[in-house]
């Protein structure tokens, strides 16, 4: 037994830390505590909780298309601009990104800050297209 993993050293590494990286991004948010929404429950949240849409991209980025009524706070910025959140504070808060991981930290910034229904959109704005869900460029 000694002498296999001896002999195999680097790929029983690689493999751990594959397997790792495979549990991390699956239950990642959850054990960070963040809440997730896919698109389906995004609009549920928007259309029938009055949810606030929070963009944490950059202005760049937000402009070529976000979702209908978001605020656009780029995640660099999220603390020093949280007061302009602070009417939403508690109602339902989408947070949303490109892929999913820059809101997923703006959301555990937020939980930080008393933020508690903030909920992070899973995939980002690349899954709202590929579902064929409008977005607005301004």
């Amino acid at each position: 037994m000694l002498q296999f993993i001896s002999n195999n050293f680097f790929p029983i590494v690689i493999a751990v830390l594959s397997g790792f990286m495979l549990f991390w991004s699956i239950f990642g948010n959850r054990v960070r505590g963040i809440k997730e929404v896919d698109h389906v429950g995004a609009l549920q949240l928007i259309n029938h909780k009055d949810a606030a849409v929070l963009d944490v991209r950059e202005e760049s980025e937000f402009k070529g298309g976000h979702l209908l009524n978001a605020m656009l706070i780029p995640l660099g910025k999220l603390k020093e601009r949280i007061g302009e959140l602070e009417k939403h504070k508690d109602k339902p808060l989408v947070v949303v990104c490109r892929t999913g991981s820059r809101s997923g930290s703006a959301c555990a910034t937020l939980g930080k800050l008393g933020f508690e229904n903030a909920y992070n959109l899973a995939g980002g704005v690349i899954n709202w297209q590929k579902q064929k869900l409008p977005l607005e460029k301004k």
